[in-house]
């Protein structure tokens, strides 16, 4: 059985995400960036359900959280700020710092304007 036929079909599929809760790291670590899709917008339904899966990842999901900061598209990075990595515990932030703090000491226009500081100063904090 391939594991991207248990990947969520629509913002409210919480049978794909209890199915994908089901499979060990080993056979969900392939499907991370199309879980980490899920993140874009924290109001969808499932987004809480597939943090909580991606958080079994730790450390891992640091370069996956990267890759989002370099998508340029500011409302998921706010949202994955807002919600899993400020989940992240503290030793996994460190790993992010320099993203971090490149956000907030040289945003683009739209990170402003999505007002990321408000997001990313308590997390720096949590890593200081």
């Amino acid at each position: 059985m391939d594991i991207r036929e248990w990947l969520p079909r629509d913002k409210s599929d919480f049978e794909a995400v209890r199915k994908l809760s089901e499979f060990g790291n080993e056979e969900l670590r392939d499907i991370i960036p199309e879980l980490m899709e899920w993140l874009q917008d924290g109001n969808w339904p499932i987004s809480k359900s597939v943090e909580d899966l991606l958080l079994r990842f730790g450390e891992e999901l640091v370069p996956h959280i990267q890759n989002v900061f370099k998508t340029k598209d500011p409302q998921w990075e706010y949202f994955m700020l807002s919600g899993l990595d400020s989940r992240l515990p503290s030793r996994y932030l460190i790993g992010l710092k320099v993203d971090l703090e490149r956000i907030l000491k040289n945003p683009t226009k739209s990170e402003l304007l999505e007002k990321l500081d408000e997001v990313i100063i308590p997390l720096l904090n949590k890593i200081q």
